[in-house]
C-alpha cells in the first residue's frame, strides 16, 4: 500500500470534509500534577463497557478556514483521502493540530505520524517551536497515540464539558516541542 501525504489546496478542497468513522472507548487517561511535572495513569473498561464512538461530522468550509488553517491529506494508491490532519494558527508558539482522523480500514499502519510530520514541516516554516492538541481522557487510543508520538501532557480541563451530555470528561493537553 502506498500513501501519499500532500497539503490540501481549493483543488481538491472537498477533502477537509472527510467522514468521521467510529474508535473504541475501551479506558481512561488520568493526569496528575504535582506541581512541577505530570504523570499519568490509565484505566481499562470492564469488557461489558467497552462500546463504539463516533463524532458527528464537521462542515468544514476550506474558503473560510484557509486563513488561518493548513490541511494536510492522506491519499491512497486511487487518489482517494484516507486520512486528514488540520492545523491552525495560534497565537503563542505552538501551531494548533485542530482535527486529525485516519479511516478505520487504514489506521495502524503510520498514517497519523505522517500527518504529524508534515505538521512539524508546518509549524517550523512558520517559526513555532512544536504542536499542541487536545484528547479526551476517554480516547485512551488517542491519548497513548500523542504521547508515542513525542507529545507529552501540558495541561488538563475539567470543566470544559460541565453542562454538557459529556459532562463524564475531560481534555487532556499535549504539546510536542522540536
Amino acid at each position: 500500500m502506498t500513501i501519499t501525504i500532500s497539503r490540501i489546496t481549493s483543488k481538491n478542497a472537498a477533502d477537509i470534509n472527510l467522514p468521521n468513522e467510529s474508535f473504541r472507548i475501551y479506558g481512561r487517561m488520568i493526569a496528575t500534577f504535582d506541581g512541577q511535572q505530570w504523570a499519568y495513569t490509565t484505566t481499562q473498561l470492564p469488557a461489558d463497557q467497552v462500546r463504539e464512538m463516533i463524532f458527528p461530522d464537521e462542515h468544514y468550509d476550506f474558503a473560510v478556514l484557509q486563513a488561518d488553517h493548513w490541511f494536510v491529506g492522506a491519499y491512497d494508491e486511487n487518489d482517494h483521502c484516507v486520512g486528514l490532519a488540520i492545523y491552525k494558527q495560534a497565537w503563542f508558539k505552538y501551531l494548533y493540530l485542530d482535527d486529525l482522523k485516519v479511516n478505520r480500514a487504514y489506521r495502524e499502519q503510520g498514517i497519523g505520524q505522517q500527518l504529524l510530520q508534515a505538521g512539524r514541516e508546518i509549524a517550523q516554516e512558520n517559526n513555532y517551536q512544536g504542536i499542541y492538541t487536545i484528547g479526551q481522557d476517554n480516547n485512551l487510543a488517542a491519548c497513548q497515540f500523542y504521547l508515542h508520538s513525542n507529545f507529552v501532557i501540558g495541561g488538563l480541563n475539567t470543566r470544559e464539558y460541565f453542562g454538557t451530555s459529556q459532562a463524564d470528561k475531560s481534555n487532556l493537553y499535549f504539546y510536542w516541542d522540536f
